[in-house]
C-alpha cells in the first residue's frame, strides 16, 4: 500500500513538471521559472533523481543566462547519473527501466554540447558531443531520436565550421553574427520532451 502511494506522488509530480513544460513552451518563459523554482524547492537537492534529472533539463530551457542554461544542464545530468548507479535511492531496477535511462543521455549530454559550444566552449562541446553521438544508439527511429540525431548534425556542422579555436566563423552575407544560433534563431538542440 506504502509503494502505491509512493507511486501515485512520483507520478503526480511528474505531471505537474510537463504542465509547467508546456508553460514554458507555449512561451511564458519567466512563470515557466518561477514554478520550476518552486517545484525545485518542494523535490529538493536530494530528492527524486528522476524528478530532478526532468526538472532540471526543462528548467535549463527556461534560462535567458548561457551559463545559467549550462548549470541547469549539469544538473539534469547529474540526476540522471544517480538513476542507475547503484546507490540506495537510484530508482531503475528493471531491465526496461535501465534502457528508458540510457535514452536520457543523448539529449543531456547534447545539451551540454550546445551550452558549451554557447559558451565558447568548444573542446567540452566537442566532449559531450561525442558522448551523445556515443549514445544515441539506443533512440528509436522516432520523431524524438530523428530530432536528437538532427540537433547532433547541426552541432557538428556548427563546430566544424568555427574550427578548432572555437571561434565563430564569418556571417553569411545578410546574416548577423549569432543568427541561426541563439535566442531568436535555430535551434540546434533535440526538442526538449519528458524523459
Amino acid at each position: 500500500m506504502a509503494e502505491q502511494q509512493e507511486q501515485a506522488a512520483a507520478d503526480a509530480m511528474m505531471t505537474r513538471i510537463g504542465q509547467v513544460a508546456m508553460l514554458l513552451h507555449g512561451g511564458d518563459r519567466e512563470e515557466a521559472r518561477s514554478r520550476f523554482l518552486d517545484l525545485w524547492t518542494e523535490i529538493g537537492e536530494d530528492g527524486d533523481a528522476l524528478h530532478r534529472c526532468t526538472l532540471a533539463h526543462y528548467m535549463a530551457d527556461a534560462q535567458d543566462d548561457p551559463t545559467d542554461e549550462l548549470a541547469w544542464d549539469l544538473r539534469a545530468l547529474s540526476a540522471a547519473d544517480t538513476l542507475t548507479d547503484g546507490s540506495p535511492d537510484a530508482r531503475i531496477t528493471d531491465h526496461q527501466q535501465s534502457i528508458a535511462v540510457r535514452a536520457f543521455y543523448p539529449t543531456l549530454h547534447l545539451s551540454l554540447a550546445v551550452d558549451y559550444a554557447n559558451l565558447g566552449r568548444s573542446e567540452a562541446a566537442r566532449s559531450h558531443l561525442r558522448r551523445a553521438c556515443d549514445t544515441v544508439d539506443v533512440l528509436g527511429d522516432d520523431a524524438y531520436g530523428d530530432g536528437v540525431r538532427a540537433g547532433i548534425g547541426r552541432l557538428e556542422l556548427r563546430l566544424d565550421e568555427e574550427g578548432p579555436s572555437g571561434g565563430a566563423p564569418e556571417p553569411a552575407p545578410g546574416q548577423t553574427p549569432g543568427q541561426g544560433r541563439g535566442p531568436g534563431g535555430e535551434t540546434l538542440g533535440p526538442p526538449r520532451q519528458r524523459p
